[in-house]
């Protein structure tokens, strides 16, 4: 019985040591886009109005790297 065990703890121990050895993740490049209503909210807060307006949140909902 010792020994089913035994082979699994090593399994575990050899799968954390192979994951360990690997480079860890480079940061996500993933476009961040915002929603209209958080865009709307910096408008407010920035007193926006008409065609300036329309352009912050056009502006403002285009994907960005992060």
């Amino acid at each position: 019985m010792r020994i089913p065990t035994l082979l699994a703890a090593l399994a575990v121990l050899a799968t954390a040591a192979v994951s360990a050895a690997e480079p860890p993740a480079s940061p996500s490049v993933t476009p961040i886009k915002h929603s209209l209503k958080a865009c709307n909210k910096q408008a407010d807060t920035k007193k926006l109005a008409g065609a300036a307006r329309a352009q912050f949140v056009k502006s403002c909902q285009a994907p960005k790297a992060s």
